[in-house]
């Protein structure tokens, strides 16, 4: 069968790299002023903390709706609309009360702004990819990290010269300026899928066949808590890095190149996991990854000293860059491609919804215990429970791969 990737497959996904950085930047601002805004508020840092949460959860909650309607209109159109709203919401955070801050966070930035961006552009890349999808997802997943690596150090010098409500303002600016011309010129429909022959039978999982010998339903039920379970852990060092710097006698400035490193590392090995899940399997990287995971979380609860931390970030980058990617794989290598515009918004809802509460209970757990180890000895919890997960789902994948024959249900 022809090949549907071109050149313009890897224009389109470097695009949409770039898109990805600058819509989730807006994000990385109230981590780098997590202190500041907390000082403001009565000095607690569950309120910021809850702001960003709430930014993540409700983009992978609006995703569920924006993908669908992306399928229709086409991610053009739902990716102009959600810089906008991105940008409207970064204006109302900046007004500076707490309910501001959930409202522009919550509903602008997260449900109607980054939902229309994020989730529909996984779907829609790879339906310009068949043979390096994995690495094609990798690509523009790191989209989220370049944009964590690249706009804290911009905005600790932007809070400290104008404070942080500016920089909302300021950045909401660029959003629109970048993400709207990018979108209109370059984001337009996929190429078809090949035609097949007279009586070929469709490449791939079709609708109504066993998953892994099991039922659908429960693999994908398993696949969402494990995804759930794996970015609890995730979320807490990078919305709490620069916070938790500055706890252990670090200036604003190293928490957050601190922070940078973390994530100029998962951008790199991404790239790494993308092109060995193409050749192992999403699952099998899956499980890797989240043993990696479980490690450098630990690291952050046993390790006080800025070398040692600048070492576990590093590592904690290596290690969970891989997993978000690979469940969307997974969505796309186990299920029929007609289900992905609402599996994989699904899923990704689960990993939203593990992001926003990961990011608030470590603040809340912080507010109670006064320090961080607590927070990151929950998340370790999580991540164990992960790793089980992945672990059943990879034994059943080996023997589902061996197996002479798969079942198919009537």
């Amino acid at each position: 069968m022809t090949s549907i990737e071109t050149r313009a497959s890897w224009v389109v996904a470097v695009v949409a790299v770039l898109v990805l950085a600058v819509s989730f930047g807006a994000i990385y601002i109230i981590v780098v002023a997590m202190k500041p805004i907390a000082a403001e508020m009565g000095g607690q840092r569950s309120i910021p903390s809850l702001a960003h949460s709430l930014a993540w959860t409700s983009a992978a909650l609006g995703a569920v709706v924006m993908s669908p309607i992306a399928e229709r209109i086409g991610v053009r159109l739902t990716a102009m609309f959600g810089a906008c709203m991105v940008a409207i919401g970064l204006a109302i955070s900046s007004l500076g009360e707490p309910w501001q801050l959930y409202l522009g966070h919550g509903l602008f930035i997260g449900l109607i702004g980054n939902a229309g961006i994020n989730a529909p552009l996984y779907v829609y890349i790879t339906r310009w990819f068949d043979k390096n999808r994995g690495a094609a997802l990798a690509l523009i997943t790191s989209g989220q990290y370049l944009a964590g690596a690249f706009w804290p150090p911009i905005f600790e010098r932007t809070i400290a010269t104008y404070g942080w409500q500016k920089t909302m303002l300021y950045y909401g600016l660029i959003e629109i300026c970048l993400v709207l011309p990018l979108a209109a010129i370059f984001f337009r429909k996929p190429p078809a899928t090949p035609a097949l022959a007279a009586g070929a039978r469709p490449a791939g999982p079709q609708p109504g066949e066993k998953v892994l010998g099991l039922n659908p339903k429960l693999v994908f039920c398993l696949m969402a808590v494990a995804n759930f379970t794996c970015c609890v852990p995730m979320a807490m060092p990078s919305a709490h890095m620069v916070a938790f710097c500055g706890d252990l006698g670090m200036t604003a400035a190293s928490g957050a190149a601190m922070l940078s490193l973390l994530l100029v590392c998962a951008m790199i090995s991404r790239q790494f996991w993308g092109w060995l899940s193409d050749r192992i399997g999403g699952l099998m990287t899956i499980l890797i990854c989240s043993a990696a995971q479980a490690a450098a979380i630990a690291g952050f609860a046993l390790t006080q000293d800025e070398a040692g931390l600048y070492f576990v970030a590093a590592a904690f980058g290596l290690g969970f860059s891989g997993l978000i990617p690979a469940y969307v794989l997974v969505v796309r290598e186990l299920f029929p491609a007609s289900e992905a515009s609402w599996r994989v918004p699904v899923l990704l809802l689960s990993g939203g919804l593990g992001m926003g509460i990961g990011g608030w209970v470590a603040g809340y757990i912080y507010d109670h215990a006064g320090y961080y180890a607590p927070a990151f000895t929950t998340g370790l919890a999580f991540n164990l429970v992960n790793l089980m997960i992945a672990a059943f789902l990879v034994w059943r994948w080996r023997g589902w791969r061996t197996a002479p024959a798969r079942a198919v249900t009537a």
